[in-house]
């Protein structure tokens, strides 16, 4: 019953801890038009080695006046969970124009 609760407290504290890993950049003076983009960016040995490479001004499309959101969304520690065998850990980056 302990194991139980254990686990169940974990994944309680798991999922109300998982907006705590967002970092927000501005370029310029922020977001203007609210159009929002977003990509995965996925990493390898617990995020040492990138897999693959976004790159958030090319998502800008040369606006002038963005903010850019690179978060752990809850769906994000998931996936990372069920692939933490092979080390791999993912996060979204979001451009907001």
């Amino acid at each position: 019953m302990k194991k139980i609760k254990f686990l169940f407290a974990t994944i309680i504290l798991a999922v109300a801890l998982s907006s705590c890993m967002t970092t927000i950049h501005t370029v310029g003076s922020g977001a203007k038009t609210g159009v929002t983009l977003q990509e995965k960016q996925w990493y390898v040995l617990y995020g040492l080695v990138p897999i693959n490479s976004v790159n958030s001004k090319q998502m800008a499309g040369g606006a002038t006046d963005y903010t850019i959101k690179v978060q752990s969304k809850f769906i994000d520690l998931v996936i990372s969970a069920f692939t933490g065998i092979v080390t791999v850990n993912v996060q979204t980056v979001e451009v907001q124009k």
